[in-house]
């Protein structure tokens, strides 16, 4: 049971300004109502332009958190875009292999970087929920969908299976103090989605949102971001895909169907499609390039015999569930569940 958090920054740090305090103070409530302990990393509300100067200092927050015998829980604020920056503070002298533990990590979007790190040492994380997109939902209570996973995961240290939303929300378009107690606009959701292939597959689920993921491979945003990740050997090889289930979900920026194309063809040239069981695929934000997105996953991996299972409720649409990474996964479609195992 989960009784003390620390929250950290690894990528963006939106958290420390000013205009994010009113968020800060309800998820800080909200936390406190859980009967848990916060407390935030000496730099995790060190603003954005300090937050971007100081991959140093983010990385050190981590391994500080790592290492806190008191910590049960490492939960992140929100994403960003240049988490790979904490990689040589992380991994030059084994920093991160030596303060690894079996603390709790929660985090998604940018932070699919560092689920990657984790798993490089061998540490298992949680994928689908963070500080500021989650516990401090603007309306008078977090998402209910959102919250149930949550709780479970403090309550029991672990998630044992996960079931589709009946409802989808609509990203918001401001996050004022006017939009506190108003609940985003919802609809009716379809439940989890059989692209192709059998119904029913196993393996670990490793993966997070394809956009990060992206940049690994491409230079458009960061010159260096694809050097430092070969350098380090930060995306897994093909031989450590074998079996496993892959997840892949889309950010905000709801990248274009070329875009998204491309995407799917870094991954196929490192051979990941060729050695997973299945795939899982967050639904989009807002439900932007659905249908395109099922077409191009079914053209590019060009495997009609591997399960592709689409609108798992993790990533960037809310309401978000949480999956873990590292432990035996079953995916049965047809009764609409992922059940986890072996934690």
């Amino acid at each position: 049971m989960v009784k003390n958090i620390a929250v950290v920054s690894l990528s963006s740090g939106l958290a420390g300004e000013p205009f994010a305090r009113f968020e800060l103070e309800l998820g800080v409530k909200r936390l406190r109502e859980y009967g848990l302990n916060v407390r935030f990393m000496p730099h995790a509300l060190k603003g954005l332009e300090y937050t971007a100067a100081h991959p140093e200092k983010r990385a050190e927050d981590l391994l500080q958190a790592l290492s806190d015998p008191e910590t049960d829980m490492i939960l992140t604020t929100i994403g960003g875009d240049d988490t790979y920056r904490l990689l040589p503070y992380l991994f030059d002298h084994d920093e991160l292999k030596q303060a690894a533990s079996g603390k709790i990590f929660l985090g998604f979007s940018d932070t699919t970087i560092n689920h990657l790190m984790l798993h490089k040492i061998g540490m298992k994380s949680f994928y689908g929920q963070a500080f500021l997109p989650d516990i401090c939902e603007l309306s008078n209570e977090m998402l209910p969908y959102t919250e149930k996973y949550f709780r479970e995961l403090i309550t029991t240290g672990t998630i044992k299976e996960i079931t589709p939303s009946e409802v989808w929300y609509e990203n918001r378009e401001s996050f004022t103090p006017e939009q506190l107690g108003k609940p985003p606009v919802s609809h009716p959701d379809r439940g989890f989605e059989l692209l192709q292939g059998p119904p029913v597959f196993s393996g670990r689920i490793l993966g997070g949102c394809i956009c990060s993921m992206y940049d690994m491979w491409n230079c458009e945003r960061y010159s260096d971001m694809p050097e430092l990740i070969r350098k380090y050997q930060l995306f897994p090889g093909k031989e450590d895909w074998q079996g496993r289930i892959l997840l892949l979900e889309t950010s905000e920026e709801k990248p274009s169907p070329e875009k998204y194309k491309r995407s799917l063809e870094y991954l196929k040239e490192t051979g990941v499609f060729e050695a997973v069981s299945g795939v899982l695929i967050g639904k989009p934000m807002d439900e932007t390039y659905t249908e395109e997105y099922k077409r191009l996953l079914a053209e590019v991996i060009a495997r009609p015999e591997l399960p592709i299972v689409c609108n798992i409720n993790v990533g960037h649409a809310a309401p978000r569930c949480i999956i873990p990474f590292g432990v035996e996964a079953v995916v049965d479609a047809e009764k609409q569940v992922i059940r986890f195992s072996g934690q």
